[in-house]
């Protein structure tokens, strides 16, 4: 078992390693990127890694706090449902109402891989390799679509 500051420290660890892991990839559009804090250009919008003790996912989050604002956005990855698919290789969950313990009613389209514990050292290669193909796959999706969203709530 791990105390505070040893698990702060592994957590710490566990994504500079990533960080480095994702440096010799650059976006879709050619640019440096910080895969960490995806930049959406969309204020409200977020790529979001998370991890637990059994599952890791790539979380597309759609956090307006107008209803229909949020309604609208929702709808358009709705029409881009079939081509965000097949680029991620696999569909993905939808959650057009998604609550987490700091924010409420927000929407979520996300993918996971499950029996995956970040806390053990002979899993984080299979994280990274996860976390990698999922980001790139949707860089390359969002570097096509995300003119479409931006233009959606001008």
């Amino acid at each position: 078992m791990l105390s505070k500051e040893e698990f702060k420290q592994y957590k710490i660890t566990f994504w500079e390693e990533f960080k480095q892991h994702m440096s010799k990839h650059r976006s879709a559009s050619g640019r440096k990127m910080n895969w960490l804090q995806y930049r959406t250009d969309i204020k409200n919008i977020f790529l979001r890694l998370e991890t637990n003790k059994s599952t890791v996912r790539v979380c597309f989050d759609i956090q307006f706090k107008d209803a229909d604002i949020r309604a609208i956005v929702w709808e358009q990855m709705g029409e881009l449902k079939k081509v965000l698919t097949d680029e991620m290789g696999e569909e993905g969950i939808w959650e057009e109402h998604y609550w987490n313990e700091t924010i409420s009613d927000f929407s979520r389209i996300y993918w996971e891989k499950t029996d995956l514990n970040y806390l053990n050292p002979e899993k984080r290669s299979a994280i990274f390799d996860f976390f990698e193909d999922k980001l790139i796959r949707f860089d390359k999706f969002y570097d096509v679509y995300k003119d479409i969203l931006i233009n959606l709530i001008k």
